[in-house]
């Protein structure tokens, strides 16, 4: 087999089971919180904790591979994610279930960053566009049978398996690195641990505090305690990065007008994004009292949609431009989010599975357009340094955006009276978090009407549009 496309597959069985798992979970949420004796809305901590340690540690991932070399740091984060699975299957509690799902995301913060790394450093460029391709099946194939498949474990066996089918796929990737995966590493200049120490624990004690306030979990002092802790830590970080000569996130690239767009707007945009494979899975089964399995066999079309617009997303922007693209769609596909709330019980299927198919499409050029944007000004020497700042802002927004839709559904079930479970209360939900997608218009609005000219002649010329490894996320 061609060493390029031996590489890619063994990098995509990492990029496969952590799509897999984490589009399987979100259609299982309200089997397991009855398993382990919680509110299935609780579970929403289980979604950020993941994600939040992907924010954490996607920036260090590159320097912890030229440090302990490729090959070594692949293995180790396989095995990590698999130990966070295993950790999942076997808990028993809300706090034993956050805890692994850390875990599985510090694998997952390692595993397939420095897969996609060993890929750009070993096969030659005339070959490169064919092994990421071969890459980027697993993020598209995953999201489309994670959901049938998690509902139908859920409906018809035991949830725990959802994270133990991991452990074969993984097994196979950890025995194929060991034999081709090359020990590459670089020189590496000292790690800013301050840096990482600030953004990390700011990071993860403000969303942890924000996630909890009015939950059982914690106390409310304590909750606020993180969170105010947390929210200095960050401020503490801004302070240190404009002092640092090597800083671990540059903030200075904020500076630039398109990657700003791309990376404030889109994280308004990913808020509302994030909070749908929350939301959705539990009003088609709490609200609307479907089975798993019938839930996700509604929902996985979204992926469908978002397949589809990858084969024509190039020509759209060729043909509108970047700006017009970019705040137009973030209203349209705001606006098919808040749609989700006017879903009732008797909507027909056929219908819903239709917006769904709709919004996907909406979405993935919305996503395509802003991972392309962010890196139209930035010159390839700080490209490593932005793809860390992307990236971890993308995490930070789909998990606080899982949040937020849990207080909204919480707050419209204060106001109304009922269980926030309600039906009626989703819509609520939906139309709040649809409002702040939508504000990311007006930072799209502001671009240049120029901006990504550069890139959409090069997609006229035949190459892809990039979308770096950061975004790839079950959201997308």
């Amino acid at each position: 087999m061609n060493p390029g496309r031996r590489l890619s597959l063994i990098v995509a069985c990492a990029l496969f089971i952590e799509n897999m798992d984490s589009t399987a979970i979100a259609t299982s949420l309200p089997a397991i919180a009855a398993d382990l004796g919680t509110e299935p809305i609780a579970l929403k901590l289980a979604l950020t904790a993941y994600l939040l340690a992907l924010a954490v540690f996607i920036p260090v991932s590159g320097w912890v591979a030229d440090r302990f070399g490729a090959k070594r740091t692949f293995m180790a984060a396989i095995a990590v994610f698999l130990l966070g699975s295993v950790g999942c299957a076997a808990s028993g509690s809300l706090e034993q279930m956050v805890a692994a799902r850390f875990l599985q995301g510090m694998g997952g913060a390692l595993m397939v960053p420095v897969g996609r790394l060993v890929l750009l450093r070993t096969v030659p460029k005339s070959e490169l566009v064919q092994a990421l391709s071969w890459l980027t099946i697993p993020a598209l194939v995953a999201p489309i049978i994670g959901p049938p498949v998690g509902g139908f474990i859920a409906t018809y066996s035991d949830w725990r398996w959802i994270f133990l089918i991991n452990l074969p796929m993984g097994a196979l990737g950890l025995v194929l690195a060991w034999r081709y995966v090359p020990d590459l590493r670089e020189p590496v200049k000292p790690l800013d641990w301050t840096g990482f120490a600030l953004s990390g624990l700011g990071l993860a004690l403000a969303l942890f505090g924000f996630s909890t306030l009015g939950r059982h979990m914690v106390s409310t002092p304590v909750a606020l305690g993180c969170l105010l802790v947390g929210l200095a830590g960050m401020a503490a970080y801004v302070w240190h990065a404009r002092r640092h000569p090597h800083p671990l996130i540059d903030l200075g690239l904020l500076k630039l007008p398109t990657f700003r767009a791309g990376v404030l707007g889109g994280t308004l945009f990913r808020i509302g994004i994030g909070a749908t494979p929350f939301l959705l899975p539990l009003m088609l089964q709490l609200g609307f009292g479907l089975s798993p399995l019938a839930s996700g066999l509604l929902t996985f079309v979204s992926a469908v949609g978002a397949m589809f617009m990858k084969t024509i997303a190039a020509a759209v922007l060729r043909r509108f431009g970047f700006r017009r693209v970019l705040w137009i769609n973030a209203l349209l596909a705001s606006a098919m989010l808040a749609g989700f709330g006017l879903f009732r019980a008797d909507t027909p299927h056929w219908l819903i599975m239709g917006v769904l198919l709709v919004s996907g499409c909406f979405r993935s050029l919305q996503f395509t357009s802003l991972n392309a944007i962010s890196y139209a000004e930035v010159d390839p020497a700080r490209m490593g340094q932005a793809s860390s700042l992307s990236g971890m802002m993308q995490q930070f927004s789909l998990a606080l955006g899982v949040a937020i839709g849990g207080y909204a559904l919480q707050v419209a079930g204060a106001l109304t009276g009922h269980d926030y479970a309600d039906a009626g209360n989703f819509g609520w939900a939906f139309l709040t978090v649809g409002t702040i997608s939508a504000l990311s218009a007006w930072l799209m609005f502001r671009l240049p009407r120029d901006a990504g000219a550069e890139m959409a002649g090069r997609a006229q010329a035949g190459q892809e549009v990039a979308e770096p490894k950061a975004a790839q996320r079950p959201a997308t």
